[in-house]
């Protein structure tokens, strides 16, 4: 059964305790063995319910898969206004560079490629990581504009330079246990302040090969 069958994507969407249990232990079982590997009757297991009952809450291992993934957009959005009500504009993305740099896990690394593995064949998934990237690249791009220092700052393009960078940090650090973010954070930084002075680096062009 198709999430869209079981469940409809609000937002914000909440959830009960009960939902957030399972929701919990899913997690754990998609960090452990993989989605695709993990099944509902692991994840009641892991949630210390039986599994007849789990269905009561989730129609499918799919419908909590986007639930995961609509929960992760939300603590994400969340997470942006907590830091921007305790400082200015530059000082919140201050903070969501220290975020990526201490805050996060291998695990949660591991259950981000999990779901951006997803995202490739449910359409669902998708759409919801989709309207995360355009949360996050519409408050950037206003973000920047309040603190550019030069009329030449370009906040698209230095949002699409440190998404990549952030997506890299996700992805090293699910694959690498002893995986040193002090490099990727140096180059951050030195990309916002170029960025804000409208010095991004310019776009190498492609250059004809000898057989071409």
């Amino acid at each position: 059964m198709s999430a869209s069958a079981g469940t409809t994507i609000n937002s914000p969407r909440t959830f009960s305790p009960r939902q957030d249990q399972i929701l919990d232990a899913a997690q754990i079982c998609f960090v452990r063995n993989g989605y695709n590997r993990s099944t509902m009757q692991d994840i009641a297991k892991e949630a210390a319910m039986s599994s007849p009952n789990i269905y009561r809450y989730f129609v499918s291992k799919e419908a909590v898969l986007v639930s995961i993934a609509d929960r992760e957009k939300q603590r994400a959005d969340d997470r942006i206004w907590r830091f921007e009500a305790v400082g200015d504009k530059y000082s919140a993305l201050m903070r969501i560079i220290e975020y990526y740099q201490f805050d996060v896990t291998r695990e949660h690394a591991t259950l981000r490629l999990e779901i951006w593995s997803e995202a490739t064949r449910n359409p669902e998934v998708d759409a919801i990581v989709r309207e995360r990237e355009k949360s996050g690249r519409d408050w950037l791009a206003n973000a920047v504009a309040s603190i550019a220092t030069s009329p030449d700052c370009d906040p698209h393009s230095l949002f699409e330079a440190i998404s990549a960078l952030l997506k890299g940090i996700i992805v090293c650090r699910a694959l690498f246990d002893d995986y040193n973010v002090g490099p990727a954070v140096a180059q951050l930084h030195a990309l916002i302040e170029a960025g804000l002075a409208g010095r991004m680096p310019e776009v190498p062009r492609r250059t004809r090969s000898v057989d071409g």
